[in-house]
């Protein structure tokens, strides 16, 4: 007999009817759900109201939960959320319900909601918000909701055994089942809503815990607070995720989750950080449309974007539209336009700036001059570094303490410059200044960079005779440099000694002496000291598995290098496209592309990140190997899981096809690329030119490249031609063209011209090349003097005494010779 547990609190002996009930009411629900395709169809054909349709997709709608039928008044099924299904051993019955209901098992999958809001459809890609017009709508009196003041509390949780656990989980889903997945689901409904939260914070991956999101958001009778939507952006706004970000907004929206100016705040910054700044200011026009109010921090968060995407005049025009609707910027404001004067090195207007901002009401803080000191570290610039900490004393009161001096031996340090920070370090302990082992170990890391291993480990020295006991960032970085310059049982025995010193090594000082053995040829070694990590007190992060990876590789050992990055995944640490593509670039050198095609797909089942650049190295690896119907048939793959070539993708194939005289599948392969709008370059063009001159089909050339010309025109592109239509021997067809090349010529026209005087001359044909140093003669180009003897010696060999003499008398009309 079952039992159900009440929202009272109580037990009850259910019978066969209630439970019957249960399942026919989920049946119902499944049925409908799956029934929108057949009405959507049916109403298009009999002229039915789609907005009826939609009304009843939105009452099935799984995706809002039981909030949809509550509201419509339905209930049986509002009295069904009340219930868990339980079969008496605490163990909950999924199986019984319809996947839709579930969730997805055994995977988090890389689903989203998969619908964008209204606001999303009807955004308009060509306003860039430069009119700033989201300020209008700016109100004085708003605070910091009290949902968002809960984040701060969140770093306590990650602390908590069910975060930890749940968490652990998450990095086992390389070896997921339908055991994991149960145990996952009654984890998640034991969770707080900051619990959530910590699980989001805590995972070392970005793009898992945006699917552990989604994955949550699918499960049956669970529901995010909007906590936990304000937590996800908070991660995302760390990352170049911005689509991710941009569909949580979008996601709120659905759930109709009130969004303050922070949730844009943070989808912006992630934009920028992917680099699309205009998409980031689009963000405000969104705002405007949903009726968000700005705030300042939205105007900081703006101009931050501006100033990161390099365009500082609009970050100062948005500034003055700010102040012309009522909004007082603050100090961050004027530090983020700090930061860019001195990204353009503007140092004069940074300091303007800064010696303006007390009269407008703001005064400076360090972090102001810190800004331009770090910038002004990085050229070396010591004498206007003291000059500026004088000014700070002077004009704002602002002591240089040991912060100050800190920070700029760690600038220093750095951009390479030891020498400069260790007399700022002795400066700062002669005027009684406490400098820490942070600030040494910047000058040790420094001094190991550049190999200067003896003053770093009398630095180290100094350390401890001044009662500044050196920490595992000081060893590390000494590990480091004797690894760069070769000693590694010199790392490696201090490795061991510094557990002698009450410092442990930790999981980068590992990496900092296998990194060096991978480098010296002693990857295997290197594998051995990381497997036996298990047993140890520290663990192999992606850096480790990815150093290890590439030492096999540049020593040719591929099954070992491909073990690794298997383990590495099974560990729950995905490689990045740029490792994927180093292993695989291997492979293809070595012949292998049919191993290199193995590894990109077993990564991309795993959840990898696979791009267009991995699909290519494939295809390229293949075509060298001369296997082009496989290089077509990953061509083939990309298409069916929506990775679109690239216009390097394109020009590999076309150049393959047109290497095995396959021309007219060339010719279709280059009106696919530019009918989907992308762009030839000029390695495009010139595998084009040789091979369809190669096959002496200049004819389809010509007619090709009128089609591609339009889409980016090279005017260097008839050189190319002539070039390849000389250097094959087909010297009519390149002096026919030599007229269009000297429209306005140019030293390029020049070059060209005496590349296809010298074939002439190779193939024995003095005459034609006479022709084209007339025609250069006629357009003020004038030949080179020697290539112009030879064909005048080569003219009277052949009893053209008259050309010869006319071709030399040009050079002494042009006095370039005496008579």
């Amino acid at each position: 007999m079952r039992k159900l547990f009440c929202s009272s609190h109580q037990f009850y002996n259910c019978n066969v009817v209630f439970t019957t009930k249960i399942r026919i009411q989920n049946l119902e629900y499944y049925l409908c759900h799956r029934q929108f395709a057949f009405l959507s169809i049916w109403s298009s054909r009999n002229g039915v109201d789609d907005n009826k349709i939609e009304e009843t997709k939105d009452l099935y709608d799984c995706n809002d939960g039981y909030g949809k039928f509550e509201e419509k008044g339905s209930g049986d099924l509002k009295g069904l959320a009340l219930f868990d299904r339980n079969d008496g051993d605490g163990n909950y019955d999924f199986e019984k319900l319809p996947d839709d209901v579930q969730g997805k098992r055994c995977d988090f999958g890389d689903e989203d909601d998969g619908e964008e809001s209204e606001e999303d459809n009807g955004e308009n890609e060509n306003d860039d918000g430069d009119d700033f017009r989201v300020l209008d709508s700016f109100n004085q009196k708003q605070e910091q909701p009290e949902i968002l003041r809960g984040i701060g509390d969140i770093e306590d949780e990650m602390r908590h055994p069910l975060v930890k656990e749940m968490c652990r989980l998450i990095d086992m889903r390389s070896a997921w089942n339908s055991k994991y997945e149960l145990e996952l689901r009654r984890l998640l409904r034991c969770l707080k809503p900051k619990q959530v939260c910590a699980v989001l914070k805590s995972v070392s991956d970005e793009r898992v815990a945006l699917k552990f999101f989604y994955w949550a958001d699918r499960q049956w009778r669970y529901r995010h607070h909007p906590l936990v939507y304000y937590a996800m952006l908070e991660v995302l706004s760390k990352t170049k995720l911005c689509q991710g970000a941009k569909r949580i907004l979008s996601l709120m929206a659905r759930r109709r989750i009130k969004r303050y100016p922070e949730a844009f705040c943070n989808v912006m910054i992630s934009f920028s950080r992917a680099g699309n700044t205009r998409k980031a200011m689009q963000i405000l026009t969104l705002m405007q449309k949903t009726g968000t109010g700005p705030d300042l921090s939205v105007c900081n968060t703006a101009i931050y974007v501006l100033v990161k995407g390099n365009d500082l005049d609009k970050a100062l025009r948005f500034l003055e539209r700010m102040k012309a609707v009522g909004i007082l910027p603050n100090v961050i404001t004027y530090n983020c336009l700090i930061k860019g004067y001195c990204d353009m090195y503007r140092f004069e207007d940074a300091m303007e700036l800064i010696e303006g901002m007390p009269c407008k009401g703001c005064p400076p803080d360090k972090v102001s001059y810190y800004t331009v000191m770090g910038y002004l570290c990085k050229d070396n610039r010591v004498d206007e570094v003291r000059e500026l900490m004088e000014k700070m004393w002077k004009d704002n009161n602002l002591l240089p303490d040991q912060v100050t001096y800190n920070t700029v031996i760690h600038m220093l340090s750095k951009h390479g410059h030891a020498n400069e920070a260790l007399e700022f370090l002795t400066e700062a302990e002669e005027k009684g200044l406490y400098i820490d082992k942070v600030g040494y170990s910047a000058v040790v890391n420094s001094l190991c960079k550049m190999g200067r291993m003896n003053e770093a480990k009398e630095l180290v020295q100094e350390m401890f005779q001044k009662g500044c006991t050196p920490d595992v960032v000081t060893y590390t970085s000494v590990i480091h440099g004797l690894c760069l310059v070769g000693e590694l049982d010199q790392a490696k025995k201090l490795l061991k000694q510094m557990l002698k010193q009450g410092c442990r090594p930790n999981t980068i000082s590992f990496t900092a002496l296998l990194s060096g053995l991978c480098r010296n040829g002693r990857s295997m070694e290197a594998r051995e000291m990381m497997s036996s990590s298990d047993v140890g007190w520290w663990t192999p992060n992606a850096v480790t598995y990815g150093a290890v990876m590439h030492g096999f590789r540049r020593e040719g050992k591929f099954t070992e290098a491909i073990e690794v990055v298997r383990e590495m995944i099974q560990k729950g640490f995905f490689p990045n496209p740029v490792e994927i593509n180093l292993l695989m670039q291997s492979l293809c050198k070595d012949g292998r592309p049919e191993e290199a095609k193995k590894v990109m797909q077993d990564c991309l089942n795993k959840g990898c990140a696979v791009n267009v650049v991995n699909f290519t190295t494939v295809i390229h690896g293949f075509c060298q190997k001369g296997d082009l119907d496989a290089a077509l048939s990953v061509l083939d793959d990309m298409f069916l899981i929506d990775k679109h070539p690239d216009v390097f993708t394109y020009t590999t194939i076309i150049d393959a096809l047109g290497k095995t005289g396959r021309i007219d599948e060339a010719i279709e392969m280059a009106k696919k690329m530019l009918h989907r709008g992308l762009v030839p370059t000029l390695v495009t063009y010139r595998a084009v030119i040789h091979r369809f001159i190669q096959y002496n089909r200049l004819d389809d050339l010509l007619k090709l490249l009128k089609k591609m010309l339009p889409r980016q025109d090279f005017r260097i592109v008839d050189n190319l031609v002539i070039e390849k239509l000389s250097s094959f021997g087909n010297l009519d067809a390149a002096y026919n063209l030599v007229e269009k090349i000297l429209g306005f010529p140019s030293k390029t026209d020049a070059n060209t011209c005496h590349n296809l005087i010298e074939n002439c001359l190779k193939k024995g044909n003095p005459l034609l090349a006479y022709k084209v140093a007339c025609k250069m003669l006629k357009r003020d180009l004038v030949p080179d003097l020697k290539l112009c003897e030879q064909v005048s010696k080569e003219l009277m060999r052949r009893g053209k005494a008259d050309e010869a003499d006319k071709l030399m008398l040009s050079f002494v009309e042009r006095q370039c010779v005496s008579s």
